[in-house]
């Protein structure tokens, strides 16, 4: 099983370098579906597994490019950490199945937008 958790993380971690999408869009899923975790628990690995590593290689090689603006970044982490944390304190209070309904609707939503919107 570490194996597999092991490849989905490489996995993940090479789109996301290549893309910049969120890991938690394919880690989800993966721990629901592939590995029979509970929406929760699933959310709440993804979480476990991308504090920090995931994202601060690949953010590193875009800020050495010029692609990256840390001050936005910055603000926009200390947004994410207080959302972060109303965020999963409501969640604990929903079932796995609002949740699961909430995450695919805003999959359907973001697909929708970056196919055919602009």
């Amino acid at each position: 099983m570490i194996f597999l958790y092991l490849i989905l993380g490489l996995f993940v971690g090479v789109l996301s370098g290549i893309v910049g999408i969120g890991g938690g869009i394919l880690i989800v899923p993966a721990l629901v579906y592939i590995f029979h975790m509970s929406q929760h628990k699933a959310q709440g690995t993804s979480l476990g597994a991308l504090l920090a590593p995931i994202g601060i290689l690949a953010f590193w090689e875009y800020y050495k490019a010029g692609n990256a603006d840390l001050k936005a970044a910055l603000v926009i982490a200390l947004g994410f950490i207080t959302g972060g944390y109303f965020g999963g304190l409501w969640a604990q209070k929903l079932p796995d199945v609002v949740l699961q309904r909430i995450f695919g609707a805003l999959l359907i939503i973001i697909g929708i937008k970056l196919l055919w919107g602009r």
